[in-house]
């Protein structure tokens, strides 16, 4: 019988029970005995059955699916983190569908809709616009919701993320205690907060500045800041460098307008993978060595930053760990969790490869600790 498809009459008729307790043990829900539930999933053994999922969806309202949103699913950032998400829902048989936005909110909404469309259980979402999305706030009253790597400013859902502005302070704290006094800082920025730039810094400044709803690119450089003040080294504002967009064109470019010339910083810390791929080809069309003319750390360790000589100082993200804590939560909301929004915050790790250096003219200097 394993040739053909197989029913529950069917399963029913060899375990010797009726059709509507075979249809419960089979489909997950309402109560059988352990007498008729083994027997039930002995006979669908020994029969071959493989159960119709869309059938069992109108019963149970649920198709054990995720929908996922990511901002590039090319991006090692995003397959590390997807990794993670499929390692436990793959545990709890839940299939995945994942989509991508291309960081476009435009696209993300069509995504969020064709989501809705497969009835999928619940969303991990990567949101693009961390202030207005209507959409994300339309689908959470429908299904459970979890951002990553980003928040949506007033949207009560769960959250996961990397500490982005402790990891960035950390890693411009380890520069000055290096001696380095002028660091520069190349970002996107791309999202702006607070009307600019300037705004921001001002703010800032004064502390009233609040991680919620930022990128985190945005947040970075919040924890730039805040690393100069805990030294009590005054900021330089012409050495933060806003890209304004994902492009690696467009990143050398403000990088390469950093570095050229006399006024150069002796460090710089990027803002993301691609800012650190983009500086360092600016850093080489300079002729500059690292760290002999200029330190440099980025913030995401790429697999080139250890194979480089020297290798680059990085900021390690948790990105698979990321995608599992997403996914536990997103799970434990479709299994009926009601508590209030969590907003896990997951530590960074330093990655130390030798690009940091004493500034130049102090080649006699202890090196970073």
């Amino acid at each position: 019988m394993k040739g053909k498809s197989v029913t529950i009459a069917e399963v029913a008729r060899a375990a010797g029970v009726s059709t509507a307790t075979a249809g419960r043990v089979l489909g997950g829900y309402g109560y059988s005995s352990a007498q008729k539930r083994s027997a039930v999933l002995e006979a669908a053994e020994a029969l071959g059955y493989r159960p119709n999922l869309l059938a069992r969806s109108l019963i149970t309202g649920h198709t054990r699916t995720l929908g996922v949103v990511a901002g590039d699913i090319e991006s090692p950032f995003y397959a590390a983190i997807l990794r993670g998400i499929a390692n436990v829902a793959e545990t709890q048989s839940f299939g995945l569908l994942i989509t991508n936005s291309d960081e476009n909110v435009a696209r993300e909404l069509r995504a969020v809709e064709l989501l809705q469309e497969k009835q999928v259980d619940g969303l991990i979402v990567s949101p693009c616009d961390t202030i207005g999305a209507a959409h994300l706030r339309e689908a959470a009253a429908r299904v459970p919701v979890v951002l990553i790597d980003r928040e949506v400013e007033a949207l009560e859902v769960d959250s996961v993320g990397a500490d982005n502005i402790a990891g960035a302070q950390d890693c411009v704290a380890g520069l000055l205690a290096a001696g380095h006094r002028r660091i520069g800082f190349v970002a996107e920025l791309e999202t702006s907060p607070l009307g600019g730039l300037g705004p921001f810094l001002d703010a800032a400044g004064q502390g009233e500045v609040s991680a919620r709803g930022l990128y985190p690119s945005w947040q970075r450089l919040l924890g730039y800041i805040r690393a100069h003040q805990a030294a009590g080294v005054p900021l330089e504002r012409g050495l933060v460098r806003r890209v304004g967009q994902y492009s690696v064109a467009a990143a050398e470019r403000e990088a390469a307008a950093m570095i050229d010339g006399p006024g150069r910083p002796s460090a710089v810390f990027t803002g993301d993978g691609l800012m650190s791929s983009a500086a360092m080809a600016a850093v080489r069309a300079a002729g500059l060595a690292i760290p002999r003319d200029l330190s440099m750390v980025g913030f995401d360790d790429l697999d080139w930053m250890a194979f480089v000589g020297p290798g680059i100082d990085a900021v390690a993200q948790p990105r698979r760990a990321m995608g599992e804590t997403a996914a536990r939560m997103l799970l434990e909301r479709v299994a009926g969790l009601n508590a209030p929004p969590r907003r896990v915050r997951l530590a960074t790790r330093r990655m130390r490869r030798g690009s940091i250096g004493p500034p130049p003219g102090r080649a006699g200097d202890a090196e970073a600790s």
